[in-house]
C-alpha cells in the first residue's frame, strides 16, 4: 500500500509551500537541495517542514493538497499549531 504525503513548509522568506509526495523524506531533500531549480522552494531556502499528514487514497491527498493551498496564512498556521477548533471559523468571510 503507497503512502502519500501533503506537507507543508516554511520558507525562509516566511511564506508556506503546500506540496504532495509519495516519498516524504526525498521531496524533504529534493527542497533542501534546490534540486527542482526553478521551483517555488529553490530561491526560498532553507526551508523546514512544519507538518505532514499521510494518506493511502492519493485522490484524497491531491483534494487536500487542493484545499490547504487556497488557505489564508492564519488558517494554515491553526492547522500548523494543531488549532484544529479555530478551522472552521477561519474558513468564514469576515464582513465589515
Amino acid at each position: 500500500m503507497e503512502i502519500y504525503s501533503v506537507y507543508i513548509l516554511l520558507c525562509s522568506d516566511k511564506t508556506y509551500y503546500t506540496g504532495i509526495t509519495s516519498n516524504l523524506e526525498k521531496r524533504l531533500e529534493q527542497h533542501h537541495s534546490g534540486y527542482f531549480v526553478n521551483s517555488y522552494t529553490s530561491s526560498r531556502k532553507p526551508v523546514r517542514l512544519v507538518y505532514y499528514v499521510e494518506f493511502t487514497d492519493v485522490q484524497l491527498a491531491i483534494d487536500s493538497e487542493k484545499k490547504i493551498k487556497k488557505w489564508s496564512r492564519a488558517k494554515k498556521e491553526a492547522l500548523i499549531n494543531g488549532a484544529y477548533e479555530k478551522l472552521p471559523n477561519l474558513a468564514k468571510k469576515k464582513f465589515k
